[in-house]
């Protein structure tokens, strides 16, 4: 971001095209560091791994704990109607057409496409949080809209809008085309309800795939992070080739390059964009919708 502010080695539009790509790539990164936040196990303290999570929710117009809440009942409800995070693609409720066009939305305009889909278990009337979570969202709300509100004062006042525009909002958008491309890629078109088996896992077999996973907290090692919530992410590659080599005759879908994967998602960007019952699963057993930590996660899959 400095580099592109302060043009460096000297001001050519192909030079700050490739800060504002390099800039969109890491705050990819935040995401996945993000999600490291909302487990908790990002640093050994707790308190810190709240902290800035608050942080990177705040730049990312996104609370906090409604995140943390969503991705919760994500882990312990995959691909179920209950399953808050994959909305409108696990609700059974959401017609093919809406959900057709809401994808498109999602993947190219995922600034907005995440505060929605995220906030929704806050604002929802049928929100399932407690008293103390919905504090804590007013409070993460609050923190968002003070700090925007200030910001954007600062701007208008120095008139850097087009600085604002190179610097923030071109790589945020990119950002968040990344990081909704990683979600689908991961999860749309599955319809299984057990964590190894209703997403796409990427163990990388490459330099490039190794490094991505890497610098992304290896969230796109995605199976057994749900089958395994609690294990730390540097420990995410090993478990899946103990799950590979003990069960050889188990297809799972596991990929060894991100295009590989992406490429078995993509025709249902077109065809069906769901997952779960809307990608042709059986409707589940009732569901107690109960959960409230990770620590739940593989039990109510078991």
């Amino acid at each position: 971001m400095w580099l592109i502010a302060f043009p460096w080695p000297f001001e050519v539009w192909y030079i700050t095209t490739l800060w504002i790509l390099v800039t969109s790539y890491f705050m990819f990164c935040w995401t996945s560091c993000f999600h490291e936040c909302a487990h908790q196990t990002l640093f050994r303290s707790q308190r810190l791994s709240i902290m800035l999570g608050r942080i990177l929710g705040t730049l990312m117009f996104v609370s906090y704990t409604a995140y943390r809440e969503s991705h919760i009942r994500h882990h312990a409800y995959l691909n179920k109607p209950v399953d808050w995070e994959l909305w409108p693609y696990s609700d059974p409720k959401a017609s093919l057409t809406f959900r057709r066009l809401f994808v498109w939305f999602d993947l190219f305009v995922g600034i907005f496409s995440a505060p929605i889909i995220y906030g929704r278990i806050f604002w929802h009337k049928d929100s399932p949080l407690n008293k103390k979570a919905r504090f804590s969202c007013w409070y993460e709300y609050f923190l968002i809209v003070l700090f925007w509100g200030a910001l954007l004062g600062v701007v208008g006042y120095y008139n850097k809008w087009f600085l604002l525009l190179t610097v923030w909002v071109i790589p945020h958008c990119l950002a968040g085309l990344y990081q909704n491309a990683r979600k689908l890629t991961e999860h749309l078109g599955m319809h299984s309800y057990d964590p190894l088996m209703g997403t796409r896992t990427v163990a990388g077999a490459n330099f490039w795939t190794k490094l991505c996973t890497f610098l992304n907290f290896d969230i796109f090692v995605d199976g057994p992070h749900h089958r395994h919530p609690r294990v730390s992410h540097d420990q995410l590659v090993e478990l899946t080739e103990h799950y590979v080599e003990t069960n050889p005759t188990n297809n799972y879908p596991i990929f060894r390059t991100y295009v590989g994967a992406f490429s078995n998602m993509f025709p249902w960007l077109f065809k069906n964009p769901g997952v779960g019952v809307n990608a042709g699963a059986e409707v589940p057993a009732e569901i107690k919708n109960s959960v409230t930590n990770f620590a739940a996660d593989v039990t109510e899959s078991e």
